[in-house]
């Protein structure tokens, strides 16, 4: 077997060696060519896409080096699928309903440097699937519904640099999960439901510099699984349910530079929590609920600390953070919440002596005039050494890390007695129909509340009552269908709802006027019809609404615009007719509109003006469109950096806008026609911009390596035409009007099985940038 080193040499070498004896070779192998594949001589690539195949075809050139099956149906990846083609280094294989990799199914490619398995259906990978992939640099799994990992899943994977295991459905990380990755340098765990990490989960990385753990559902710290991990420099640890971190959780990184703690459920943090993170950088603590911070103690090389969206207060307390800061020289942002004279103050523009203590008259008269609360909070309370924990029978309660626990375990009522200072209680999978009132007594510092799959169909009101710092409510998989307000008054600072997969006809929009801090609504998988004005009148703060999966036929005028601070709305795979132009309106901070799924069929003028200045993402796949006007998409030229128009009806596409920042756009799975009306498509996918001329080779190169190019728009009809991409079917335009008087200024164009001089020079120049003309598989996205 090659190692890494060697085999980054082949795509350099076989096209040289094609010049000498090999060329006969590849070009016979050429006409084997499968009927539903493109192949590209000079380049030794394949592309496969959205043909519907179930199995790998047996006629593709043993000299190819890069294979796009993306799109296709697959479903089983057999032992030795791939032997006839020992010389590929990229395989792309998204997309393509896979639910089993056989034992070896890659034997045989021992060049190989990346295999992209993202988007499929896999929930377990056996133990030998990945053998003999010896120089393998990349494996993507991201997208998937990996359950669990098997220790010595990746034990044959001696060069992989980055793993990608983000969006599936872990829970746990075992013991060795990673043990032979002696050379992974990333590994992406984010967007899954990662609650425990084994001791012993990281061993076995060595040269393991970031490690993605953002999104998942970790209650505590788990410091001493992340400290085996020595080297690590950048640790994400964001959009976690944690409540407090000190140093009895045991995080030692000696060469950490950044941790990003961010849009948590910290409420506390320990002076010392770092103190053995002696290189750290940058620390990420925004959107929290910290009202005040310790003077940290250990990082001493610390020199910025991000602190927006907590509710920071700048009273006596926090005169050691302001000098510590000015001492140790730490960059700070986050602003006041209080006392009422410093209310919105830049915390970075205080000296300590604004900060009054007391005893100072002018501070007792100022507490006696406002009515504020007591400046620091007490923390929770803990129980005395040597002293008993009360906890419910059957359920576990854990005074350090203060978390309680019943999950499973048949309750037909909602227990009681779990320790005051409890800050994250589980109840899921248990069978309780109501919630009574008051059915949490003593819990007033409880932060996350989990009551998923408990066949809810009634929260009574006052449920939640004495709930004053509530931040997370899980009530997904249950019975209900209705919310009052009454049920929810107690919890006044709740941030993230989830009500999915319920039994909502529409959005409780009474009920959410008692959320006035509602950050994240998840109501995704009901039964709701339409969205009314009013449905969110009561929920000025929020940010994310997921209504996907729903039977919304409609959304009407002012059904949205009291959420002006809106960024994500996710109505994909509904019953819409029409884009909600109207109801779009007032929406200023929308940057992300998923529409995919509803069977729009066709997009009129202006159908996005109403967002132009914000959005940045657009989903409209699989939408059954079969027409777009000319000015669908005005407005947005200066934001909008993702389009996605894959799996549609369109045979034609009209000249794109100037959309200056867009860098991903996805055309593929539709059936274009490739005829003079698609003339502008193609010039688009030639030049950067409507210049007249098309664009040299080099600008060319220069423009496609900005963009994440998914573009894969390819030509259905004419039958002379069938299969080629709209990029290179240059023979179906040059008869259209226009194409003669540019004739003179054109570049020589990419045909397929073309000869092209100088090949190393553009070889090289395609190399700089990682573009193959045909099945480019897109670098790793953060997450």
């Amino acid at each position: 077997m090659e190692g890494p080193q060697s085999s980054t040499h082949v795509p350099l070498l076989l096209p040289l060696l094609l010049l000498l004896p090999l060329g006969p070779a590849w070009q016979i192998a050429a006409q084997r060519c499968p009927q539903t594949c493109i192949c590209d001589n000079s380049r030794l690539h394949v592309a496969c896409r959205h043909q519907n195949l179930t199995e790998v075809p047996n006629t593709i050139p043993e000299l190819t080096q890069r294979l796009d099956l993306q799109g296709n149906m697959l479903k089983v990846i057999p032992p030795a699928a791939f032997q006839a083609l020992p010389y590929l280094t990229h395989l792309d294989l998204r997309h393509c309903q896979v639910e089993l990799v056989a034992e070896g199914a890659f034997r045989g490619l021992g060049r190989l440097l990346l295999l992209n398995l993202g988007s499929n259906r896999l929930s377990s990978l056996p133990q030998e699937a990945l053998d003999g992939l010896g120089s393998l640099r990349r494996l993507e799994l991201e997208r998937n519904m990996l359950e669990e990992l098997r220790p010595g899943t990746f034990g044959a994977l001696g060069a992989l640099a980055t793993l990608n295991l983000a969006h599936n459905a872990l829970v746990y990380l075992p013991a060795m999960a990673f043990q032979g990755l002696l050379r992974a340098r990333w590994l992406q765990l984010s967007h899954n439901a990662l609650s425990v990490l084994a001791p012993e989960a990281l061993v076995g990385l060595p040269a393991l510099r970031r490690l993605s753990l953002n999104h998942n559902e970790l209650q505590a710290l788990p410091g001493a699984a992340l400290s085996q991990a020595h080297g690590l420099a950048r640790l994400e640890l964001g959009h976690n349910p944690l409540t407090y971190t000190g140093e009895e959780d045991g995080l030692a990184l000696p060469g950490l530079r950044e941790l990003t703690l961010d849009h948590g459920a910290l409420q506390a943090l320990g002076p010392r929590a770092f103190a053995h993170c002696p290189r750290l950088h940058t620390l990420d603590l925004r959107g929290n609920q910290l009202d005040t911070l310790p003077a940290l103690q250990g990082p001493g090389q610390l020199r910025r600390l991000r602190l927006q969206g907590n509710p920071l207060w700048c009273g006596c307390q926090a005169r050691p953070l302001l000098e510590w800061l000015a001492r140790a020289r730490v960059r700070s942002d986050g602003a006041c919440r209080g006392p009422r004279r410093l209310r919105g103050e830049a915390l970075d523009a205080l000296r300590p002596s604004d900060l009054r203590c007391p005893g100072d008259a002018a501070e007792e008269e100022e507490e006696e005039l406002a009515g504020t609360a007591p400046r620091a909070p007490p923390l929770a309370p803990r129980e005395e050494d040597g002293a008993a924990t009360p906890c419910p029978r059957a359920c576990v309660c854990a005074a350090e890390s203060r978390h309680s626990g019943c999950e499973g375990r048949g309750l037909q009522a909602v227990p009681r007695g779990f320790p005051n200072g409890t800050q994250l209680l589980d109840l899921r999978r248990n069978h309780f129909p109501s919630v009574p009132r008051a059915a949490f007594p003593g819990l007033g510092h409880l932060v996350s509340l989990h009551l998923q799959h408990c066949g809810i169909t009634e929260l009574e009101a006052g449920a939640l009552a004495g709930l004053g710092r509530l931040l997370y409510l899980y009530l997904s998989d249950n019975q209900l269908s209705g919310l009052s307000a009454a049920a929810l008054e107690g919890a006044p600072h709740l941030g993230y709802l989830y009500l999915e997969r319920n039994r909502f006809l529409q959005v409780p929009g009474a009920a959410l006027r008692a959320l006035p801090s509602l950050f994240s609504l998840h109501l995704q998988d009901n039964a709701v019809d339409h969205l009314a004005p009013g449905d969110l009148a009561g929920v000025r703060a929020l940010r994310w609404l997921y209504l996907s999966g729903n039977r919304i036929t409609q959304v009407s005028p002012g059904a949205l615009g009291t959420a002006r601070e809106l960024e994500k709305l996710y109505l994909d795979r509904n019953q819409l007719r029409e884009v909600p132009t109207r109801a779009l309106e007032g929406l200023p901070a929308l940057l992300e509109l998923q529409l995919s799924g509803n069977p729009l069929r066709a997009l009129q003028d202006g159908n996005f003006r109403p967002v132009g200045r914000s959005l940045q993402h657009l989903f409209l796949n699989s939408s059954d469109l079969e027409q777009i006007s000319p000015g669908a998409f005005s407005g947005l030229e200066l934001g909008l950096q993702s389009l996605h128009l894959q799996k549609n009806q369109l045979r034609a596409l009209p000249a794109l806008p100037n959309l200056r920042q867009l860098e991903l756009i996805d055309l593929s799975g539709n059936p274009f026609h490739c005829d003079c009306q698609l003339l502008p498509l193609h010039r688009k996918l030639l030049t950067a911009h409507q210049h007249s001329g098309l664009l040299d080779l080099s600008s060319l190169l220069r423009w496609l390596a900005g963009l994440n190019l998914r573009v894969g728009a390819t030509c259905a009809t004419p039958p002379s035409a069938r299969g080629q991409r709209v990029k290179a079917a240059a023979a179906v335009f040059r008869t259209c009007p226009g194409w003669a008087a540019r004739k003179t200024r054109r570049t020589p164009t990419f045909r397929l099985g073309g000869r092209r001089t100088p090949i190393k020079r553009r070889q090289q120049e395609a190399d700089k940038v990682g573009l193959g003309l045909v099945g480019q598989v897109p670098g790793p996205q953060g997450h």
